[in-house]
């Protein structure tokens, strides 16, 4: 399987509302709950009415289209890179999934990913 670095760094936020977010931003993940409203989005488009927020995130793409029917793809890579200590926040989108890990994770998680047969592509 092909798992593309992404060069963007992210931030993980928690909102107070939606009037400072740039929806023309290239990467942008939006959850809104009756709990609450947070963002994934590129660091440098962080919008300034956060409650809390969590810097320093890259991100690997899984490559392609992924079928609802598969199983199991997200889990592994959790599995595996858990086992290492990296912890992740991951996302789903109707095409594919998405793994961030904190930046200076990086170079662990890609190391052991490949050791684990998983192609990363840069």
């Amino acid at each position: 399987m092909k798992i593309r670095i992404l060069d963007n760094e992210f931030s993980v936020c928690k909102l107070e509302n939606l009037d400072e977010i740039n929806f023309n931003d290239d990467f942008l993940f939006v959850g809104k709950t009756d709990e609450e409203i947070s963002v994934v989005c590129q660091t440098r488009n962080l919008p300034k009415n956060y409650l809390e927020c969590e810097n320093g995130w890259k991100a690997f793409r899984i490559e392609g289209i992924l079928d609802f029917s598969l199983v199991g793809i997200l889990a592994q890579i959790s599995s595996v890179l858990a086992n290492h200590e990296i912890s992740i926040f991951a996302i789903s989108t109707f095409n594919t999934d998405y793994i961030l890990v904190k930046k200076d994770k990086l170079s662990k998680a890609v190391y052991i990913l490949e050791q684990e047969g998983f192609e990363v592509c840069h």
